[in-house]
Order: C-alpha cells, then sequence, then structure tokens
C-alpha cells in the first residue's frame, strides 16, 4: 500500500494544486526545524524550505514511490543545508574588535532577530551552549547528529535521507558525538 505522500506527490505530478499544497502543509514545519537546527540562522532555514519545495515541484516525476516520501524531501533540504553550510565564510571571533568599526566588537554587529524576553528565557544556559557546540561542528557530522538527535531519525533512515551506507552513519555519528562530549566536557 501506497503511502499518504505517495498518493499526494502522484496527484502533484498530474497537475493537482491542493495534491501539492497538502505536501508543503506536512513537510514546511519539519524541513524548516532540520533546517534551523543546521544552520542556526531563521532566514537561511525559510529559504532552504521554500528551496526544497521548488525542487520537489520541478522534479517530481523523479520521486521514486518505492521510497519513502520524507526519505527523499529530508534528503533535499539536507543537502542544501549543507552546501549552504560549505558556502559560509570563515567565522571570526565575536570578542575580536571590528577592524571597519573602532571600539565595536563582534557582538554589537549581530543584527536582532527578534527575541522577546520570554523567548530568551526559554531557552536554558544548557540548549545555549549544546547548540553553539553542533554549529562548531563539520558539515558532515552536524547533518548526521542533527538528524539523528534532533530530528530523531533511524541510523537506516539517516542513511537513505544523506545515500551512504549505515556503517559510514554510525561512524559519523560516534565521531559526532565525540567531538560534542570534548567540547562540552568542561562547560556542563
Amino acid at each position: 500500500m501506497k503511502s499518504v505522500e505517495a498518493r499526494l506527490a502522484k496527484l502533484a505530478l498530474k497537475g493537482d494544486q491542493r495534491a501539492f499544497a497538502e505536501l508543503v502543509e506536512l513537510y514546511q514545519d519539519k524541513l524548516y526545524h532540520m533546517s534551523y537546527r543546521m544552520l542556526y540562522n531563521r532566514q537561511e532555514a525559510e529559504d532552504v524550505v521554500q528551496d526544497v519545495f521548488l525542487r520537489v515541484y520541478k522534479n517530481l516525476e523523479r520521486y521514486d514511490d518505492t521510497m519513502k516520501f520524507s526519505t527523499w524531501i529530508y534528503r533535499i533540504a539536507t543537502n542544501l543545508c549543507i552546501d549552504r553550510l560549505r558556502k559560509r565564510k570563515p567565522v571570526y571571533s565575536l570578542d575580536a574588535e571590528s577592524g571597519e568599526h573602532e571600539g565595536l566588537d563582534g557582538y554589537a554587529m549581530i543584527p536582532s532577530d527578534n527575541r522577546t524576553p520570554e523567548s530568551e528565557m526559554l531557552l536554558s544556559d544548557t540548549q545555549r551552549i549544546i547548540h553553539q557546540a553542533i554549529e562548531t561542528l563539520p558539515a558532515k557530522y552536524k547533518s548526521v547528529m542533527v538528524l539523528r538527535y534532533l530530528e530523531e531519525l533511524s541510523l537506516q533512515e539517516i542513511g537513505d535521507v544523506l545515500d551512504m551506507p549505515v556503517t559510514t552513519v554510525k561512524t559519523r555519528v560516534h565521531r559526532g558525538r565525540e567531538f560534542l562530549r570534548k567540547k562540552l566536557e568542561h562547560k556542563l
């Protein structure tokens, strides 16, 4: 029996706009959260989600309905996030004084992301420390760690999404955990 998503994809391929809108509705929040957890930037996460649905729409005929639709769409999203991470410029210390703006450090240069005092309270120190540590992971470990621990996908599903053997996924999860353990052992 085919999944609801596979049936919706088939209908959307035939031109049914409501079916495609249902696919968007089913996945937009999930993809946004996954993208945000990889990129830690709202605008970039929103852009990735929009790009995912553009690619899905243009490439629906390539979807293999013997495969889970979620695997296919997560693979697209993950690859787009990894591409963005690779294109990012090197990270500089926020504590360093800006050469262009005398007397200002990196913190003064960060644009506001409209956080409220209430939302700021919800982010505990522990969560912030962990998010900062995840942000420093190399892209190949970051994608696996986000999919495994934040999106709670199985090792097999991660392998399907990233198109790699489960043994490679296990290795990357292990190395990612070791990386995080070393980063966090003196902070938590």
